[in-house]
């Protein structure tokens, strides 16, 4: 994932950086990608809902989800391909 483009993100609200912890939190992700990125969507909207960050910033975040569902999902076909 693109940590630069999460670091770039704000304001620093502990809302926003709830959001941060979550994307990167790599066990979550791998555990269950589908429900873990929801999650981040979910958090993602409540944020913009709340106006605590603006449709440039949602679209950012948005995107850092979609990405952290294509690592999830490519980390797993790996870990199946090399069983």
């Amino acid at each position: 994932m693109n940590r630069e483009s999460a670091e770039a993100i704000t304001p620093l609200s502990s809302g926003v950086a709830q959001w941060r912890v979550m994307l990167r939190d790599e066990e979550a992700l791998l555990a269950m990608p589908g429900a873990h990125h929801k999650a981040l969507l979910r958090q993602a909207n409540a944020l913009h809902q709340g106006q605590v960050i603006d449709a440039d910033e949602l679209a950012d975040l948005l995107e850092l989800a979609d990405a952290a569902l294509a690592y999830a999902v490519e980390s797993l076909l790996d870990l199946d391909a090399d069983e």
